[in-house]
């Protein structure tokens, strides 16, 4: 496949890529010149220069995943990616050490006027009264969204002496305390105690210009502001104001509201620290964000679930699940091929067994792409999968029980025909080896491996209905690899499954049900 890089990206990213797929570097596209050669491209990588958004979406008609070589996606839009089946993800764990150590060393220049000092000296003006700074041992840190970067940030700062309160809507109480920090229960609170304020909160539609005229007015004139997160979370102008009328002591910004940074009222203050997006700009940064990305890229490319994936409606898939993803999705195409005429309505997926204690949105989200996959002309993957599912009228229902019967683990699916029949499928993975049997099939238990070609036919239990089926497919010229009876009761209804060379085609299929008085046969092939 073919893998764009628009963006420059460490070497050792890209020699990553270049291993399974071919490669092309153009990291100075202008918007009319990548909208031309998007089209060619199943991946495009990029940093925060490179616009990826619903028009370059739509060009991009082979497109399957946007890898961002770093942690923000402003600069990506994901909904569209969304709606068009495309992996958007990132590298959240590259840069997070740099980040932090970069909001420290902000943090000890705001402090002690250092950019300032350097500069006069350097203009041969020896200044050392006029740029007198302040301790941090013992002052109050005020951090805002104590994620990853924050956490880092709060733990740097404490061995430095410093107090830290922190407002994060999302972090249990308990994890704080743990922390050794004192949460608070909004951003003003923060604001109105902190002798120095540092944000790391996600660019979004609440935070935009968070930190306004009002609330810096909260802030104590001695205190100081600091932003290595993402651009436009201060409202620049109403900071240029507080900081030009003495109402704020000092301001470290490393992100803005439009980049590059060319006319801002920052620009020339004395008590302003401004640095170019340098968060990230560490030498080990870049390499882990390379690598990271484009190992996550082969994955998507393989068809394998993405642990960075941001627009993905589904939990983290752990060693222990990830070998039921392929077999969700294959139980998935079977469930579709035995109902036949189309699934709307609600889709149960149960979860027993060792499975059952995980996290596992995922698998269903495999279901529903085995289910909408034999049946649709777009493509699906695991991120459109539920808005497609929606669109049609299918929802799922989860269900976890924690027992399995005879196997460790176990994943099954169900739902009611339009003639009032339930079908039920169900599946599991042995080991060693990770072998994908399916262990149930129109409610009957069954033992079969899934193979690439299979039928199923579902009669009443007689002597002589394996030899006829084994005639007819080979006089059709199919060999039959495997082939495995299930039945409840002798004399009842029985099932046939067969793993089959080569797909069994449609008149085949239909002379054979006929032959045999199945009361359905079923032929599907499996990705």
């Amino acid at each position: 496949m073919k893998v764009l890089v628009a963006a420059p990206l460490a070497p050792a990213g890209v020699e990553t890529l270049a291993i399974d797929h071919e490669v092309d570097v153009m990291t100075e596209l202008s918007k009319p010149e990548l909208l031309e050669v998007i089209g060619g491209y199943d991946a495009i990588v990029v940093r925060s220069q490179t616009q990826v958004d619903a028009d370059v979406i739509a060009a991009g008609r082979n497109l399957k995943v946007i890898a961002r070589a770093g942690v923000g996606v402003d600069n990506v839009d994901v909904e569209a990616a969304t709606r068009s089946g495309i992996i958007v993800c990132n590298a959240p764990q590259s840069n997070i050490i740099s980040a932090a150590e970069h909001t420290v060393a902000m943090l000890l220049a705001v402090a002690r006027n250092i950019p300032q000092a350097h500069s006069a000296l350097m203009e041969g003006r020896w200044e050392r009264n006029r740029w007198t700074g302040i301790e941090l041992y013992g002052k109050t840190l005020g951090i805002l969204g104590l994620g990853r970067i924050g956490s880092l940030v709060a733990k740097r700062c404490q061995a430095l002496g410093m107090d830290v309160i922190a407002y994060d809507p999302f972090l249990a109480p308990d994890r704080a305390a743990r922390m050794d920090v004192e949460l608070l229960p909004n951003v003003e609170a923060v604001l109105q105690r902190a002798d120095f304020v540092t944000v790391h909160l996600p660019k979004t539609q609440e935070t935009a210009n968070l930190i306004d005229a009002s609330r810096l007015a909260l802030m104590p004139a001695h205190a100081c502001i600091i932003n290595v997160a993402r651009g436009g979370i201060i409202d620049e102008a109403a900071l240029a104001d507080a900081l030009r009328e003495g109402r704020l002591a000092g301001a470290a910004l490393d992100v803005f509201a439009s980049e590059p940074l060319k006319d801002s009222p920052l620009l020339g203050l004395p008590n302003a620290v401004l640095t170019p997006h340098l968060g990230a700009s560490t030498s080990e940064a870049q390499d882990k964000a390379g690598t990271q990305v484009a190992e996550y890229v082969n994955l998507a490319l393989a068809g394998e679930f993405v642990p960075s994936a941001l627009n993905m409606q589904g939990g983290p898939l752990d060693d222990t699940l990830r070998p039921f993803l392929p077999l969700s999705e294959h139980l998935g195409r079977l469930l579709a091929s035995l109902v036949g005429d189309g699934i709307t309505g609600e889709i149960t997926v149960e979860f027993l067994g060792a499975v059952a204690g995980s996290d596992c949105r995922v698998l269903s989200l495999g279901v529903l792409r085995g289910v909408l996959a034999a049946a649709s002309t777009e493509p699906v993957t695991l991120v459109n999968a539920p808005i497609m599912a929606e669109h049609r009228g299918i929802h799922v229902r989860e269900v976890n029980d924690p027992q399995s019967g005879d196997y460790v683990s176990v994943v099954r699916a169900r739902c009611i025909r339009r003639d009032g029949r339930a079908v039920r499928v169900a599946g599991t993975v042995l080991q060693p080896g990770d072998r994908e049997r399916i262990i149930e099939v129109w409610d009957t238990p069954i033992d079969v491996e899934p193979t690439p070609h299979m039928a199923f036919f579902r009669y009443d239990d007689r002597p002589g209905v394996i030899g006829a089926i084994g005639t007819a497919c080979g006089e059709a010229g199919v060999n039959i690899a495997a082939a495995q009876v299930g039945r409840r009761s002798g004399g009842g209804e029985a099932i046939m499954a067969l793993a089959l060379d080569a797909a069994l085609l449609s008149d085949v299929l239909a002379s054979i049900t006929a032959s045999i008085g199945a009361h359905e046969g079923r032929a599907i092939s499996l990705p």
